[in-house]
């Protein structure tokens, strides 16, 4: 299967212009010592490394498709001793079947607006989750994509991909028998929707 559309990974410095924070970012959407998390697809880590600090000793799944994003991951958790991250090389699409455990959290940062079939996606993650557990995608605004600029330059995804709250929302709901729980302003360009199973 293909990659999802314009999701290639950032550079480390480009994400801490967006996230400067990321364990708080991570806090803000839910995310306690208590929970398993799937970050799907995790790229190098920059959400799931925060994210096993949370949570430890409870695991946090990263799946990603490319393999030398997870090798990066899996040296930098070996750097930092970070213990509790299993990187999963497979495919989004799959991601039920990827996982040993259902989990608490199914994170989806910054692609949800690629996904080519939303539908499918989103059963596969709710029936990754555990009961009660939450899905929680985070997207970039709809806004001009000239109007999200980070480092002096615009970033995001192109304009016509960008999804309204209301738009992801609908898309999530409509696939899945979900709650929406939380709608969280992430400044200065993201939002993020926290549905509960």
């Amino acid at each position: 299967m293909d990659a999802f559309q314009n999701t290639a990974q950032p550079d480390w410095d480009w994400w801490s212009r967006l996230w400067p924070t990321p364990g708080a970012t991570l806090r803000d959407l839910g995310v306690t010592a208590d929970d398993a998390v799937a970050e799907v697809p995790s790229g190098n880590g920059y959400f799931a490394l925060p994210a096993a600090r949370i949570t430890d000793p409870n695991t946090v799944y990263a799946v990603d498709r490319d393999a030398s994003l997870l090798d990066e991951l899996a040296h930098l958790a070996d750097q930092h001793a970070i213990g509790n991250v299993e990187p999963i090389r497979g495919d989004a699409r799959d991601l039920a079947s990827l996982l040993p455990e259902r989990v608490d959290v199914v994170l989806v940062a910054n692609t949800f607006h690629g996904v080519d079939d939303r539908t499918e996606f989103v059963r596969e993650a709710v029936d990754a989750l555990a009961d009660g557990g939450r899905l929680v995608v985070v997207n970039w605004h709809d806004r001009p994509r000239e109007e999200t600029a980070a480092m002096g330059e615009p970033r995001g995804p192109p304009t016509d991909l960008r999804l309204s709250p209301d738009e992801t929302e609908a898309a999530v709901r409509d696939a899945a028998d979900v709650t929406l729980a939380e709608r969280v302003e992430l400044p200065p360009h993201h939002y993020a929707l926290v549905f509960e199973a």
